[in-house]
């Protein structure tokens, strides 16, 4: 008979003891079953003791977390965290070197269970670490546990950022700017800083006042990994608490040291694989930057600007300069506006008597006439020969530059995210950003010259403008979907995609839609579908045993510590843990925690996770409640959570844990895998029907003849 759900049983060993086997009753009052556990060893004084784990993060077990405590589960009799606090509180303090070394070393472990944090920061304990750390002259080991102890403290929100003094933050400001310092401080050091630049606007301008750019772009050209990351990610933090002005200008400065070409040649094509963490922080880099041209996409053209008139004329100028030669006292001014005008609408401007008109849609707004003038002038031949290959066509028939490059910078930024927030975990950047100086202008030139070259081999006249730019559309999309390590690659790839090409691709698609819609196709379809779905819950279930490394997001960074979940190979158990960065694929024994599948009662996703709910701050990103998935499991306010690293791991997590729980898959990956064994399938099946065309009705059966003697006798034959 199984045990009631109030019992678990557990072991409980002390050092020098013989471990004791108790029936742990979740209704009796902790403080009472430490006195049972103190008496059966004779212990006086049970006050001052606490239960921990043997395994793991050692976490103590309180009356808010002993839910957690599964059968089979080994604990340790310890010290309460109470007297363990005053016994470290008073070591920090000792005059002897190895002690306090020891006893911060001790603080720095202990100080990532919530507890012990809670107890120590009540005794005053990080007033005295601040003095450790204002006062010292160390920088060896001492400092380093001191700053981790520090850090995992702030780790648990009980003391605010803000609360921090100007002598307490300078001294971490000179450990990054120190040259002869020990690396895992000057990570440590860069990490407090990253944490404490969001919160406070006045922490932001002391931070950037005192680490320059220069200093971390020093830190980023180590060979260090972490260090290097860590200076990553405090950029990261910088460039995103700053103003509009102030990070145009951080921006500009990193572009004059050539911060892209770095990250092209020495992270990115590194010999190291990038990590998840940098992938993400060069997804943010390249959307700040990019987000650089949001003000001129939402500002629309002001005919009254002399500046913004300049630039429209230069456009007029530079396409008919010859033609603009005359001497401005040999036109009268109506002949004159007469000549602009048919110049405006040979450069394609749908207003050509005011064409400033055709910028007062934001966006693009001004970003367009931005993007034409730089194609104008950096590449002038292009330019000219565009504009007047499309003068002398037939008016139906001539690509309108202005028109086109209007539309064409707004599918741009549509494609490109630009003028929407960063997303707090996507990972998703593009090579060739970082390789080449101003990107999305290089982009445009390349870009409006596929428009006409495509213009030209659709034969197209003005009516067709939409289905062309659709065309541009679906062809930048689908070059950059293949990620080119560069803008000549680029160029490359997406010119040979021409329009023949996509009507290949679209009429490939249309065919296989249309031969998988016949009736006897769909019913053989609906036929295939258990064994492939079978097919497809084995695979969930096998990258479940695998298993997936998960970050922790905490409320002030966007990641935080790394933990591990698989399932165990008989599909019983979920065994997970917390393990250190760049392990990969840790054993299975490694992993302390478990949950047996039995004990899983729901699965729950998105918005209806508590620790979304835990976040629902202003600031939580959507992508966040994308990728958030729990299991509850025994009573169902005890859930564990998840956060996957991607919309792939959140689809096979999501889909496997229904499998486990004998429930349908519901992510749209299922879909997908279905549709793409079903089309192999169906494709193998069909190979000999190829065109021929598949009635939607079965051929009618004949009649059966009305004589069945019609076996043939072969021995008259063989005489």
């Amino acid at each position: 008979m199984p045990p009631p759900k109030d019992v678990v049983k557990i072991a409980i060993q002390m050092v020098g003891a013989i471990p004791q086997l108790i029936e742990l009753q979740q209704t009796k009052p902790l403080a009472s079953v430490l006195k049972d556990v103190c008496d059966a060893w004779s212990l006086p004084n049970a006050e001052r003791y606490a239960l921990q784990y043997a395994d793991g993060r050692q976490t103590y077990i309180t009356e808010s977390n002993r839910r957690d405590i599964k059968n089979g589960s080994i604990l340790r009799l310890t010290t309460s965290p109470d007297q363990e606090a005053e016994r470290l509180y008073s070591g920090i303090q000792s005059k002897n070197v190895d002690v306090k070394t020891d006893s911060l070393k001790k603080l720095a472990s202990l100080s990532q269970d919530v507890t012990f944090a809670q107890e120590f920061i009540n005794l005053n304990g990080l007033k005295q670490i601040y003095s450790i750390v204002e006062e010292g002259n160390d920088t060896g080991e001492m400092l380093a546990h001191t700053l981790k102890a520090f850090t995992e403290l702030m780790e648990h929100d009980f003391v605010s950022w803000e609360n921090l003094s100007t002598v307490f933050i300078k001294k971490i400001v000179s450990y990054v700017n120190m040259n002869a310092v020990d690396a895992s401080i000057q990570q440590l050091s860069l990490s407090i800083l990253e944490n404490m630049v969001p919160t406070n606007r006045l922490l932001f301008e002391l931070v950037k006042k005192e680490v320059t750019l220069d200093r971390l772009l020093t830190h980023l050209q180590t060979t260090n990994a972490q260090l290097q990351l860590k200076a990553m990610a405090l950029l990261i933090a910088l460039l995103l608490s700053a103003t509009d002005a102030e990070r145009r200008d951080m921006m500009d400065y990193l572009r004059e040291k050539n911060i892209r070409q770095f990250i092209h040649k020495n992270i990115i094509h590194s010999s190291e694989p990038l990590g998840d963490e940098m992938a993400h922080y060069l997804y943010v880099l390249q959307s700040v930057s990019l987000n650089l041209c949001e003000h001129r996409m939402k500002t629309s053209m002001d005919p009254y600007s002399q500046d913004q008139r300049d630039l429209l004329q230069s456009l007029r100028q530079t396409a008919f300069e010859s033609e603009s030669e005359a001497p401005a006292g040999s036109f009268s001014t109506e002949r004159r506006r007469s000549l602009c005008a048919k110049e405006f609408r040979k450069l394609g401007f749908m207003n050509n008597s005011n064409p400033a008109e055709d910028f007062r849609r934001a966006p693009p707004g001004l970003l367009a006439l931005d993007n034409m003038v730089y194609f104008s002038r950096n590449t002038p031949n292009a330019y000219s020969r565009f504009v007047l290959e499309n003068s002398s066509r037939e008016d139906r028939h001539e690509c309108p530059f202005a028109r086109s490059s209007i539309q064409l910078t707004l599918i741009l930024c549509e494609i490109l995210h630009i003028g929407e927030p960063c997303s707090e975990t996507a990972q998703a950047f593009y090579p060739m950003f970082f390789g080449q100086d101003h990107f999305f202008e290089e982009l445009f030139c390349i870009c409006i010259q596929l428009v006409n070259k495509t213009w030209k081999e659709m034969r197209a006249t003005q009516e067709d403008f939409d289905k062309v730019m659709q065309v541009v559309r679906e062809q930048i999309t689908r070059t950059l979907s293949l990620k080119p390590t560069s803008l000549e690659l680029f160029k490359t790839r997406v010119n040979a995609l021409n329009y023949s090409e996509i009507l290949k691709l679209r009429q490939t698609e249309r065919l296989h839609q249309e031969e998988t819609l016949a009736v006897p196709v769909l019913e053989l379809r609906e036929k295939l579908k258990p064994e492939l779905l079978e097919l497809i819950r084995q695979q969930r279930l096998l990258h479940l045993c695998e298993g997936t490394l998960f970050r922790k997001i905490s409320s002030r960074r966007r990641q935080d510590k790394l933990w591990y979940c698989r399932l165990s190979p008989n599909h019983k158990v979920l065994h997970y843990g917390d393990v250190e960065e760049g392990v990969q694929s840790p054993p299975i024994e490694s992993l302390p925690e478990k949950i047996p599948v039995a004990d899983m009662k729901m699965l729950l996703v998105g918005k209806e996770c508590p620790h979304t709910k835990e976040k629902s701050s202003g600031k939580q990103n959507k992508d966040v409640l994308e990728l958030a998935f729990s299991i509850v499991h025994d009573v169902e306010e005890y859930c564990l959570n998840f956060i996957a690293p991607t919309r792939y791991e959140f689809c096979l997590w999501t889909d496997g844990l229904n499998v486990l729980l004998g429930k349908e898959m519901t992510s749209e990956r299922t879909q997908t895998d279905l549709d793409v064994l079903l089309s192999m399938e169906l494709k193998l099946r069909l190979l000999d029907l190829e065109n021929i065309s598949i009635p939607d009705k079965p051929p009618p059966i004949p009649k059966p003849p009305s004589n069945l003697n019609f076996c043939y006798d072969f021995s008259h034959a063989e005489q």
